[in-house]
């Protein structure tokens, strides 16, 4: 058999596909490139000189500092008004907390313990979080429980689990989320509380994660390209939908106390923000449609050379279609569990399902669930087309496997076009008797 069957999906493409997916992801990288060097935060927020917004600036920033509980005493809690949640008892009191950094760094400090509705229990040995306090002669108050170590101990069993597993190619995931995480942090978000335009700068930021990651994580191959051109096409139709949708379901953005803080204090468009957390979102799931979608077809090409345009389009749609299924049911319930205290509230007051589901936030989560599963099942065909015509036309005079060895008909056939049953033949036995 010939060597492409030892690698699976290293299935000769075309000169002119190369040629033609280089003449498309070029200039795309060029230009992703460039709107990056446009867009790339200057370190102001919107409102400032340096951001050039219009708004009245970014909150100013809580000094946070950590500590220590050494001891905690449980007390009587105070009283309450008639009709109002009571406290648990166990969150009231005071704790001894010495302080870890600031200022205080060493010192032992007496504070109260958070005594409100939905109030933390703590306890001795705990790490907390510790900020200034408003008044009432304590320096600072608890704020919550310090989980740095904790998260950082999840984020190395994870990454550990990933190389472990996938070797070289998971260390190459974990770069790629890594790089994923880096310009979230570094271009997106920045960008957007400068006062960039929200929608433009999802797109330039998911067309550059798009473009690093797939190729970082996948490799430079056809099959990688293909993914990508794939992404792109169902990226551009998602902010298309998600566009006409929000503006059809009349939604701005704001429904909870956070994306008002955000759309009053650092005058963000907040429908802008709303477009750019679609895009967003849907590329995490897309790439992983577009990248199966083009691997699938390259694996069938490399498993039946004989496959025509057709062939290969019909096997992986199927594919494809039992991938989809999946994946929309993880979306929805991706989104239901999110929601799950708000739908409870609802069901709580007893509302009727019509007025559940026309509420803003109720709606606008309606909305990113209906375009991302639109999106995602438009990716399918577009992806699966575009690799089945690149992996249905090999340049004239490509081997197929099975033709280095001398066989022009390739596996599975005699020299008369017969099936070849894999036997010595009856001449090359009487051969052997000579």
């Amino acid at each position: 058999m010939g060597g492409n069957h030892g690698h699976g999906a290293a299935v000769p493409g075309s000169r002119r596909a190369v040629m033609a997916s280089v003449a498309v992801l070029v200039p795309l990288a060029v230009i992703t490139l460039a709107c990056l060097v446009w867009l790339w935060p200057s370190g102001g927020a919107a409102g400032d000189p340096a951001g050039g917004g219009p708004g009245a600036g970014a909150p100013a920033q809580v000094v946070r500092v950590t500590g220590t509980i050494t001891y905690v005493q449980l007390g009587r809690c105070q009283k309450t008004a008639e009709g109002a949640p009571k406290p648990d008892p166990a969150t009231c009191g005071k704790a001894t907390v010495k302080v870890a950094d600031g200022p205080d760094a060493g010192r032992e400090v007496t504070l109260r313990l958070p005594s409100g509705p939905g109030a933390q229990r703590f306890s001795a040995g705990d790490d907390v979080v510790l900020v200034p306090s408003g008044g009432g002669g304590e320096a600072y108050q608890i704020s919550d429980h310090d989980r740095g170590s904790s998260l950082w101990l999840f984020g190395a069993a994870l990454a550990l689990a990933v190389i472990a597993f996938g070797r070289w190619r998971g260390l190459s995931a974990l770069a790629g989320l890594a790089v994923t995480f880096a310009l979230l942090l570094t271009f997106v978000i920045p960008g957007i509380v400068e006062g960039r335009p929200p929608m433009l700068v999802a797109i330039v930021g998911a067309s550059a994660i798009m473009l690093t990651v797939l190729y970082l994580t996948h490799g430079f191959s056809l099959a990688t390209s293909t993914a990508v051109l794939g992404t792109l096409a169902s990226l551009a139709l998602t902010g298309l939908l998600a566009y006409a949708a929000i503006g059809l379901a009349r939604l701005n953005g704001v429904t909870d106390d956070t994306a008002l803080t955000v759309g009053m204090s650092l005058s963000i468009d907040t429908q802008g923000l709303l477009l750019a957390s679609i895009i967003i979102g849907a590329l995490g799931v897309l790439d992983d449609v577009t990248v199966t979608q083009s691997v699938t077809v390259a694996e069938l090409a490399a498993a039946n050379p004989s496959y025509g345009f057709a062939r290969l389009y019909r096997a992986a749609a199927r594919v494809g279609r039992a991938h989809i299924a999946s994946v929309i049911n993880t979306i929805i319930l991706a989104y239901a569990g999110a929601s799950l205290p708000l739908l409870l509230l609802f069901s709580i007051g007893e509302q009727p399902l019509g007025e559940v589901l026309t509420t803003p936030v109720i709606a606008q989560e309606i909305v990113r669930s209906v375009v991302g599963t639109l999106g995602l099942i438009a990716a399918v065909p577009i992806t699966t087309a575009l690799a089945a015509l690149v992996a249905s036309r090999r340049d004239p005079g490509t081997a197929h496997p099975g033709e280095e060895h001398g066989h022009p008909h390739g596996p599975g056939h005699g020299h008369a076009g017969q099936p070849d049953s894999g036997l010595p033949s009856t001449r090359s036995l009487r051969r052997a008797r000579s």
